[in-house]
């Protein structure tokens, strides 16, 4: 199973031109999942479908900009349930669409029915304070769409925050919050566990704010299970849109992809 997570930056800049380079790369890698961020969905443009092409089931969160900007879930296969979390966890959250989105997918067997979440917390510098209460709101929303089932759950998403934050932390089991703890598998970190893997950086000459400090703030996480390590199994996990493309940057940020495998035999309970 191949998942993808990207920021599209709206339709900002050249967008004829970038759209190109993102409809080609897309197809390419050919996703089963994506989760993408500041996706535009109008009256009149629908992004998500747009790159996508057909073929995928789609999913978009209610809270969005004034322009359309929103967060969407991709799916090859149907999606059952679709709910979402209010991320305005404070006053200091108001005027921008953050959210969490996640979706029940019905794969098929090996993997099976599945819970892709797509997180998207406040970006600004200052408020980790409320990403880590929208990290506790987006993992309640979990548990309730989970509703005691043993389900595998991958969360992607743009999550404006660098390894070492508390709200990621809690994300990987280093550290709870809010009265809860949770441990997911970095799965960058888990194939490249000594390479930092910017996703935005001012090697992209799309980067607005040059000396912003947080460098790889986009994941793919999985939930771990009960004897350790992720229910579904990290094979590969790459960045996307590095490089221009006839000299076009597909976005400010650099996308990702993860390759999960089937679920691995069970460790039988001790006695």
């Amino acid at each position: 199973m191949r998942v993808m997570t990207m920021n599209l930056w709206g339709t900002r800049g050249d967008w004829a031109r970038r759209r190109e380079v993102l409809a080609k790369g897309i197809g390419e890698l050919g996703p089963d999942l994506a989760a993408f961020q500041e996706v535009i969905e109008t009256s009149s443009y629908d992004q998500a479908a747009d790159l996508l092409g057909p073929g995928y089931h789609l999913a978009r969160s209610d809270a969005r900009a004034t322009d359309g900007q929103t967060i969407a879930i991709g799916s090859r296969w149907p999606i059952a349930e679709v709910r979402e979390a209010d991320l305005h966890v404070t006053a200091r959250t108001a005027g921008f669409a953050c959210t969490t989105l996640a979706a029940l997918i019905e794969a098929p067997d090996p993997v099976g029915p599945l819970l892709f979440v797509n997180h998207f917390p406040s970006w600004r510098l200052d408020l980790e304070y409320e990403r880590e209460l929208q990290a506790v709101a987006a993992a309640r929303l979990i548990d309730d769409m989970l509703d005691g089932r043993d389900l595998h759950v991958v969360l992607a998403g743009d999550l404006d925050a660098a390894p070492d934050a508390a709200s990621i932390r809690f994300w990987t089991g280093r550290g709870s919050l809010g009265g809860t703890s949770v441990c997911y598998r970095d799965a960058w970190e888990r194939v490249h566990p000594d390479e930092p893997g910017v996703t935005y950086t001012p090697d992209n000459p799309l980067m607005v704010d040059g000396d912003w400090p947080f460098r790889r703030i986009d994941y793919i996480l999985v939930r771990c299970g009960l004897h350790g390590g992720p229910t579904l199994p990290i094979r590969g996990c790459e960045r996307l849109f590095t490089e221009p493309v006839d000299g076009v940057q597909a976005s400010d940020h650099y996308g990702l992809t993860a390759d999960l495998g089937p679920p691995e035999p069970s460790t039988p309970e001790p006695r």
